[in-house]
């Protein structure tokens, strides 16, 4: 089996069984939520089908140099963007499109480089493995020049593109895709998983991580902590366990800022409403255990018919985000319609 990767083993040995019989399909999709290790066991299948698996990892997208390459992209102009798409490459055969931009999406101008490169033969072997990173943070035209290349693709090409969630993704690019979703990893494997790569504060990085390893390692527990700190108060004001103006004074400083992206607190508030529901349920295991007496305040203050409408309102509020929308007055009336539930 894959080398280093965790949980997942009947999605894992299906990959590894086209390997064996040689019977890889030619567009495959791995849904998922995020850091549970889809694009991790992409690189695992091709460092197996294409041999160099040092060169391979250095395109893990956590790596501390790539996180500086995408973030010092963010401060160009789009036009310069748009002249140098970008994409990680360090096996010739292998190649990484990851999220771009201030936005972080998948642009049109990737997937036209993706269509170009396609044609190219293999370096070494018979197979060029390609790897779409959250595809679902593409927009529609970036969508369309992908599937042009998924109509008519070369034989010596293997496609991977991850997501969330695949519904995200349109359904012609869906109905060309063999489609594997990938669960949270089990606790007792994410206990050995911590211990295995020594991670420090390893029993709060498991609890936090809901079962992605991948959340577990990259955690900045300050940072992360200091958004659910928001948050909290944001689900607080919301639920009507305390009054708007604790908000108001809480985000001050976050609205007024623009370094903190509203994209960065989405993980944080899904997990905050996911105990929320937990608990109104009846469930006694979650993730956020230091705020269990605050979250089961608000869950014995909100209705299930709540619990739905924030959670679709914030899936409203991610769609706005990657259109760039403000992030203050989309807030504070996400606050106040559920307020007024």
């Amino acid at each position: 089996m894959f080398r280093d990767f965790w949980g997942n083993p009947i999605v894992a040995g299906a990959l590894w069984k086209m390997i064996e019989t040689d019977r890889i399909p030619q567009t495959i999709l791995l849904a998922g939520p995020e850091g549970v290790g889809k694009a991790t066991l992409v690189r695992r299948f091709a460092a197996q089908l294409l041999g160099d698996a040092e060169k391979i990892e250095r395109d893990d997208l956590s790596r501390e140099e790539n996180r500086t390459i995408i973030a010092d992209r963010e401060k160009w102009p789009s036009e310069k963007r748009s002249e140098d798409p970008l994409l990680f490459a360090s096996h010739p055969d292998f190649v990484t499109f990851p999220p771009d931009g201030p936005l972080r999406q998948i642009s049109i101008q990737q997937m036209r480089q993706a269509k170009e490169r396609a044609q190219m033969r293999p370096l070494k072997g018979k197979w060029r493995v390609f790897l779409i990173d959250q595809m679902d943070r593409a927009n529609l035209q970036a969508a369309d020049s992908l599937l042009k290349t998924l109509e008519e693709p070369p034989s010596h090409m293997i496609l991977f593109v991850t997501a969330e969630n695949p519904y995200d993704l349109p359904s012609t690019i869906r109905s060309r895709s063999v489609i594997f979703h990938l669960t949270p990893v089990a606790e007792e494997e994410m206990k050995a998983f911590a211990k295995a790569k020594q991670l420090k504060d390893a029993e709060r990085r498991v609890s936090l991580a809901g079962g992605c390893p991948g959340m577990a390692c990259s955690l900045n527990l300050a940072v992360y902590e200091k958004r659910r700190g928001v948050m909290m108060a944001f689900l607080e004001a919301a639920a009507g366990t305390s009054n708007f103006a604790a908000w108001a004074q809480k985000s001050e400083s976050f609205l007024a800022s623009k370094s903190e992206k509203l994209d960065y607190h989405f993980k944080p508030l899904y997990s905050l409403l996911e105990d929320v529901a937990i608990l109104h349920g009846g469930g006694t295991h979650i993730r956020n255990r230091d705020l269990r007496e605050s979250l089961q305040k608000i869950a014995g203050h909100v209705s299930f018919d709540w619990l739905r409408q924030a959670v679709e309102q914030a899936d409203q509020l991610v769609a706005m985000q990657r259109r760039n929308v403000q992030k203050g007055p989309s807030v504070d009336n996400f606050v106040v319609s559920l307020r007024g539930i």
